[in-house]
């Protein structure tokens, strides 16, 4: 079944569901909805029958396909994942139909909207004491705004942002990785700015600017890693596994101060993406403006581009320079931990707050990656996946939440948990998750992480370790101001979680607890690559310290 092209066929299905969605007439806006769902579980069910067929002991990539696209420059249509590309492949694909569901009225014309044109499905309640008050709250960042665009429009730039999504994981050339890597700005750009919040277009300018100036160095880096193969092999190449083995064996040797300069365009371009301290000033009001669904797919899935790429091409194509280069991430990577999360205590709007305690996440994952340890790379790429579920359920609730009150102010709430039980119990279960608490899969990813990082760089780990103490303070602040304590009078009569909301956010919760409970299924597909990685990098994982013992060791190699 490896001859039958997977990757190009789970790519082509929602660019399949785009094109009847521009046909179905603009009267009938839940046909196009439908249409978008079921074209979104068609390819998770894909996505299953090609993860059927993987071989977790194979080495490289599997799946592979190759056509010539672009012969003269050395470039093809290449495609192959390998155990890491696999789970985040399967990550992006079982939150686009959860997004779907969750943001079912997210576009509705503002007629059929909650107050303040939020979709929350019908009978939200605002608190109406006073024309002014409304005002007062949308100034504040209530996501107020009615959409610009049609309902086809927004559920076709989501399926035409999941084959980007697909292709940027999938692509094995590293200019298609380039191509999709640009490309999938367009959707989320729109997306932003034109069903975001009251200040969607300045959201939606600064995400494209600040992406696109990475995007322009690591274009410079790939047009100087295509001069350097020529030099070296004789033919450039953009063939990323031809790439990886002539730097593996030699024969694509690269002067050092050049391939610092080449990993350093690809590293900004990618600390951009993730974003990583100090390159994270767009996202607070990217994620803050988006829609929930928008924001559950910017923050879940795309961000994770970055880390990947950092993991993917900085380590495999520039060993030497990542090498030189890592104290300096691990200290950016450290920063970024604690500093987003003491934002993220600061913060007044709920979904700036959820948006800087992911800053303080991609600092773990970016740090678990520099590590360069097996325990480290391993729980970096899990917590990839494990922080996508839990920011997505985070997001998702918020806005339900959101929704119902009009207004993102943490001020603006109180007790709801007595008059929304189940609202304020997920909302609990996916806070707890953002905490790593021991039981949900973030503690697995977290103590990884940790674990690697301290066999390492002992000072960095124990500083990191920081976060977690005030990952507990900021995520049980927020539940306490929102869901405990008096019920305040906008809340009253505030209704629970009805039945779409509810099969929006179950596979979440149950993805959290289960892999918390039971990861093993996940880790044996990532620690292959994960341990080929290092041996790209003549890494190994330092022999641990016996204390009084002659024989030990410093460090590993």
């Amino acid at each position: 079944m490896n001859d039958f092209p997977w990757l190009t066929t789970i790519g082509v299905v929602p660019l399949v569901g785009v094109v009847l969605i521009i046909l179905v007439p603009r009267a009938r806006p839940v046909l196009a909805k439908q249409i978008a769902l079921l074209t979104s579980l068609a390819v998770v069910a894909l996505v299953v029958a090609m993860a059927t067929q993987y071989d977790k002991n194979a080495p490289g990539y599997q799946f592979k396909e190759m056509h010539e696209w672009i012969p003269a420059f050395g470039v093809n249509y290449a495609l192959g994942v390998d155990g890491i590309a696999l789970v985040l492949i399967a990550l992006a694909v079982v939150l686009v139909p959860v997004v779907i569901v969750a943001a079912w009225h997210e576009a509705d014309p503002p007629s059929e909207l909650g107050p303040l044109g939020l979709g929350g499905g019908g009978g939200a309640r605002a608190d109406a004491s006073s024309d002014a008050e409304l005002a007062t709250s949308s100034a504040a960042g209530v996501a107020a705004a009615a959409p610009t665009r049609s309902v086809k429009t927004f559920f076709a730039l989501i399926l035409v942002l999941e084959t980007m999504m697909i292709g940027v994981f999938a692509a094995t050339d590293v200019f298609l990785f380039y191509v999709f890597f640009e490309a999938m700005l367009i959707p989320m750009y729109f997306l932003i700015g034109s069903f975001g919040g009251p200040q969607r277009s300045y959201a939606a300018v600064k995400f494209l600017l600040y992406s696109l100036v990475g995007g322009l160095l690591m274009l410079a880096a790939l047009i100087g890693l295509y001069v350097v193969s020529a030099d070296n092999l004789g033919v450039g190449t953009f063939d990323l596994p031809a790439l990886v083995a002539a730097v593996r064996d030699g024969s694509l040797a690269i002067d050092p101060d050049i391939e610092k300069l080449l990993f350093g365009g690809f590293f900004i371009a990618f600390a951009i993406k993730a974003p990583l301290w100090p390159f994270h000033t767009w996202l607070p009001d990217a994620a803050a403006e988006a829609t929930p669904g928008s924001a559950v797919l910017l923050v879940g899935v795309l961000d994770k581009v970055g880390t990947f790429g950092m993991l993917r091409y900085c380590l495999l194509l520039f060993p030497s320079a990542s090498k030189y280069f890592t104290p300096a991430i691990i200290v950016l990577a450290v920063i970024g931990i604690v500093y987003g999360a003491l934002l993220a205590i600061g913060q007044t709007d709920i979904k700036r707050l959820i948006a800087y305690t992911s800053i303080s996440h991609f600092g773990f994952i970016t740090l678990g990656v520099f590590a360069m340890t097996t325990q480290g790379q391993s729980g970096s790429t899990l917590y990839m996946v494990n922080h996508g579920f839990s920011t997505a359920a985070l997001f998702l609730i918020a806005g339900f939440l959101i929704s119902r009150r009009g207004s993102r102010l943490i001020a603006d709430y109180g007790g709801v948990q007595s008059v929304a039980p189940i609202l304020a119990g997920t909302f609990l279960v996916a806070g707890l998750s953002g905490l790593a608490l021991p039981g949900l899969s973030t503690f697995v990813s977290e103590f990884l992480v940790l674990v690697g990082t301290f066999t390492r760089y002992k000072a960095a780990a124990v500083v990191a370790a920081t976060g977690a103490i005030l990952a507990a303070i900021y995520i049980l602040w927020l539940y306490q101001r929102t869901m405990n304590g008096r019920v305040a009078d906008a809340v009253r009569g505030l209704p629970d979680l009805r039945r779409r909301e509810i099969i929006a956010v179950v596979p979440l919760l149950a993805l959290l607890i289960g892999l918390g409970v039971y990861p093993k299924p996940v880790l044996d597909v990532i620690n292959p690559p994960v341990q080929r990685t290092l041996e790209q990098l003549d890494r190994s994982d330092p022999p641990p310290a016996v204390e009084g013992s002659a024989t030990t060791q410093e460090g590993g190699r």
